[in-house]
């Protein structure tokens, strides 16, 4: 992939990211205290909670894609040229995928808080 291309991409991903925290948390934050009666101080703490959630996936997931897509290149070279480093890398592609199984763990505690 060029520079030029891996740039937009990126950019493309974080502007996406970032709607999605502005517009549809505080969203869903009003619409489920709107049905209870809560003042505007619980809506503002809901929504900053959910925008808080949503970031902790949508970075931890864009963070292990850019590692996946750098140690699997490396990885699949390793193996190429010996075979026998496929455990060694296949350690390595895990320890990156943990990266957003944080995040997950990360957004159910925030969203149980609220």
């Amino acid at each position: 992939m060029k520079p030029v291309a891996m740039r937009k991409s990126v950019f493309l991903t974080l502007l996406t990211l970032v709607t999605i925290a502005v517009v549809v948390a505080p969203i869903m934050a009003i619409e489920s205290v709107g049905s209870n009666g809560g003042g505007e101080e619980e809506i503002t703490l809901r929504g900053l909670g959910f925008i808080a959630a949503s970031l902790a996936t949508g970075l931890a997931c864009f963070g292990a894609g850019v590692g996946l897509g750098t140690v699997c290149s490396a990885a699949i070279g390793a193996v190429a040229e010996k075979p026998e480093m496929f455990g060694l890398t296949f350690i390595y592609v895990v320890f990156v995928e943990a990266i957003a199984i944080y995040g997950l763990t990360v957004t159910f505690m925030i969203l149980m808080m609220l």
